[in-house]
């Protein structure tokens, strides 16, 4: 059984508009997706034409095929696969296997076709100072179900080649081993990205996970480069982005929705990590809105 969890394909004709906008023409999505492949099943997307492909797999175990060499993967390992191969993926009989892939393509993937070499020597799927690369592939997903305008999309293809550069480049990144060895930090952002609306102490945080207050905080920042409290403040921001960008949700009311007390706290918070304040970063991006509806 094969089971879409999530899934887009791109139309072939904003794929085709991708590759000559010259903000996305270097590297473009063409397919993602969140599957389950049930115990002993064989999932066959069959020949990569034209585009490469992503497969990173969460949880279980499985055997990819690709032409003639069978290659075992295994929960937090990924594979990327060139173009121009046929691939076939079989689930072990006694686990379901949980898979992210995603198809790609673009002028940027030939200089760094040499990385493609995965194909034949997976290496473990440790996280980088992103910490959560599933919080990335949520974005790209949330933003794919807001539709398919210019501006969407290059931001969407911009989040890609972020994700990308967090496989690609995991090796390279001496904090990674640390994030592996520790998958307390992972439950804690978890525990985090789900109470975004609340007002947690670091007490509370380290009790959840179980860890001192002193030697959570040391391990979070080696992985993730900001403290606890600091990395929740960023979530809480990009939240309230989200809210002006999408909402007209009065900026008190997404204030108190965040777990700010104080409205000018929030204000406060919101200023020192983007610069500008809650209301001209709405008046920015509906002014850009007013402009782009000139030229409908």
């Amino acid at each position: 059984m094969i089971h879409e969890i999530k899934y887009f394909s791109l139309p072939i004709p904003l794929i085709e508009e991708q590759k000559v906008n010259p903000l996305t023409k270097d590297l473009w999505l063409i397919e993602i997706g969140e599957i389950m492949v049930g115990k002993g099943t064989i999932w066959d997307p069959g020949f990569l034409d034209d585009k490469n492909m992503l497969i990173y797999c969460t949880t279980g175990q499985g055997i990819i095929q690709i032409s003639n060499e069978q290659i075992p993967i295994s929960d937090e390992q990924f594979i990327i696969i060139p173009q121009k191969n046929h691939i076939k993926y079989y689930s072990v009989i006694d686990k379901n296997s949980d898979l992210f892939i995603a198809c790609f393509n673009g002028r940027k993937t030939r200089y760094f076709s040499n990385e493609f070499s995965v194909v034949r020597n997976l290496i473990p799927s440790v996280n980088n100072m992103v910490a959560n690369r599933e919080m990335l592939f949520d974005e790209i997903f949330n933003n794919l179900s807001k539709g398919f305008h210019d501006e969407n999309f290059e931001y969407i293809n911009f989040c890609f080649g972020h994700l990308l550069a967090t496989f690609i480049f995991a090796h390279k990144t001496s904090e990674d081993l640390a994030y592996e060895t520790n998958p307390v930090v992972r439950h804690a952002i978890d525990y985090l990205s789900k109470n975004l609306d609340k007002k947690l102490t670091l007490q509370q945080i380290s009790n959840k996970v179980g860890y001192s207050p002193t030697y959570f905080t040391t391990i979070f920042r080696k992985v993730t480069g900001y403290s606890p409290l600091s990395y929740f403040s960023h979530l809480k921001i990009l939240k309230a982005c989200e809210f002006l960008d999408y909402t007209n949700i009065k900026i008190k009311e997404i204030s108190f929705k965040l777990g700010y007390t104080d409205p000018y706290y929030f204000s406060k918070d919101f200023s020192k990590r983007m610069g500008l304040s809650p209301r001209h970063y709405r008046y920015r991006v509906n002014s850009r809105q007013v402009d782009s509806d000139k030229f409908l």
